[in-house]
């Protein structure tokens, strides 16, 4: 059975694009919420996992619907695989149901707080990028905090050999320029890609 869970921050939002997008994914039953992204204390979502049985999947709009934070997030996707219990993120296209879906996701869990945090990050990388030029001229060597995570999550995935640079580019928004900057960054010797040998090597066999 799959199970929806929708949430807003305040009342004067509404759950509706949620909820259609949930019925269109094939819920039978939608828990509904109204609670800030950072408030502890969440009735709805905690009666759904009390009743939430082996074999359903929660479903939801997007990551940060479900959970205030990157820990919190983990914490109920354990509480799920201890049930059983599958994960399905409609707009972030993970579906826990597959071998991918389960590797994707662990990437996405990242991506979503790094995104949560990206304002802040922003503001000191532009602190430390302004008192750098201040002292010595130019632009500051290395990548902000951000970028070095992007850049780890691009590894992976170049490494892995079953994306190409337009689909890390795509997954991570950005470009596929910035995607080689980053494997550069992390000693990545680039040249035919991993999915591109894996081909070559079987059209030989």
């Amino acid at each position: 059975m799959k199970i929806g869970y929708a949430r807003v921050s305040t009342r004067d939002q509404s759950l509706q694009l949620q909820v259609d997008s949930l019925k269109e994914s094939g819920c039978e039953k939608i828990y509904q919420e109204v609670a800030s992204g950072a408030k502890n204390d969440r009735p709805i979502l905690e009666d759904l996992l009390k009743n939430i049985r082996e074999g359903d999947i929660l479903v939801v709009w997007k990551f940060d619907r479900l959970a205030r934070d990157l820990r919190h997030f983990l914490n109920v996707i354990d509480e799920l695989n201890k049930k059983k219990v599958n994960f399905v993120s409609v707009t972030d296209q993970v579906d826990t149901t597959t071998a991918f879906g389960k590797f994707m996701f662990s990437l996405n869990a990242l991506y979503a707080e790094l995104e949560r945090n990206i304002g802040l990050e922003r503001s000191q990388a532009g602190r430390k990028a302004a008192r750098a030029r201040g002292k010595i001229g130019g632009r500051p060597k290395g990548l902000p905090e951000i970028a070095k995570e992007k850049a780890k999550i691009a590894e992976v995935l170049y490494r892995s050999g079953d994306m190409t640079v337009a689909k890390i580019a795509k997954q991570l928004n950005i470009s596929s320029p910035t995607v080689y900057v980053y494997l550069k960054y992390k000693g990545v010797k680039i040249g035919a890609s991993p999915i591109k040998k894996v081909l070559t090597c079987q059209t030989q066999n």
